[in-house]
């Protein structure tokens, strides 16, 4: 096959991954919006029964006492194998789309923001993947897979061509790692802001969902505890690189700046957490700002320039 064919057979891989993903969150949320049996929110008990196994000893429940009724549990089988079958699908072509990438530069697939945009996407999916199959919290998916499919769609309307690597790039080494970490970093991020989104709106929801509003607050903190240390490499290594590249260690270019806003926003949030002991809503609004400047960090090439502008 010609590069040209290659460069076709990637396009469709990367429609194909986005028609995965639009349909695994289609199904998710007919899962979320589906009639539970027994999921009233109240229960009445009008009974008498004994307790202590004939001790004597009569526990009466009044009539008309309320009681709470569990969470539904997780969805299994079904409609939610699907669900993260597709998603599954959509990562199995984002991997076969990089790794054909990789094949035709000669480099890992990291050097401009088409690369990025869509090993971006790449993460997010692996990440997503893991948080649902380990956790079964699938409302997170209403706020992630959207997330995923617009950065994919994203990455469909940047040049998508081959081009030699600029000569601050050409660096095997620290360029996979580099940006490896911060692909990762935003991934487990984009996880942390869905559980954190999904806090928030928890109390609002009509209907019960899969999952403790707790277990998201959790959820988020979980992943933030993976984000922020990869988020550290990549600021370290990146400043390694930088010097060895441009000769100076840091020097404020935009997207240094706005990454190392992010890195404080979530290491506020670690702290706040950990030292002053925050849960819930306040740690939920501090996730969602550090994933909107990791986000800022990650466009902000577009608008502030800098020497990050690779196109």
């Amino acid at each position: 096959m010609t590069q040209e064919a290659w460069l076709r057979l990637n396009e469709y891989l990367l429609i194909a991954a986005l028609i995965f993903l639009i349909v695994a969150a289609v199904i998710n949320i007919v899962i979320l919006t589906a009639k539970r049996r027994g999921a009233t929110a109240k229960q009445a008990a009008p009974v008498m029964a004994l307790a202590g196994g004939g001790s004597g000893v009569d526990v009466v429940v009044e009539a008309g006492q309320a009681t709470e009724a569990p969470a539904p549990p997780p969805a299994k089988g079904g409609l939610a194998s699907y669900a993260l079958g597709f998603s599954l699908a959509a990562l199995l072509s984002l991997t076969v789309y990089l790794v054909i990438r990789t094949i035709l530069t000669g480099h890992s697939p990291l050097s401009n923001q088409h690369e990025f945009a869509v090993s971006f996407t790449w993460a997010i999916t692996l990440c997503y993947v893991i948080a649902e199959w380990r956790f079964k919290f699938r409302l997170i998916s209403v706020v992630v897979i959207p997330i995923t499919a617009a950065l994919l769609v994203y990455s469909m309307t940047l040049d998508a061509g081959i081009a030699p690597l600029v000569p601050a790039l050409q660096n095997n080494l620290m360029l996979p790692l580099h940006v490896g970490f911060a692909i990762l970093s935003y991934g487990a991020g984009a996880v942390g802001f869905g559980a954190a989104v999904a806090y928030l709106v928890y109390p609002r929801l009509k209907r019960q969902v899969p999952g403790r509003r707790e277990q998201f607050d959790e959820l988020g903190y979980k992943a933030t505890v993976i984000s922020f240390p990869l988020l550290t490499m990549m600021i370290l290594i990146g400043a390694i690189w930088a010097e060895t590249a441009w000769g100076r260690f840091w020097g404020w270019d935009p997207k240094e700046t706005s990454a190392f806003i992010a890195w404080l926003i979530y290491a506020g949030y670690l702290h706040s957490r950990v030292v002053m002991g925050w849960r819930g809503k306040r740690s939920a609004v501090l996730l969602i700002i550090g994933f909107a400047a990791a986000m800022f960090a990650f466009f902000s090439n577009h608008f502030l320039g800098g020497l990050h502008s690779y196109g």
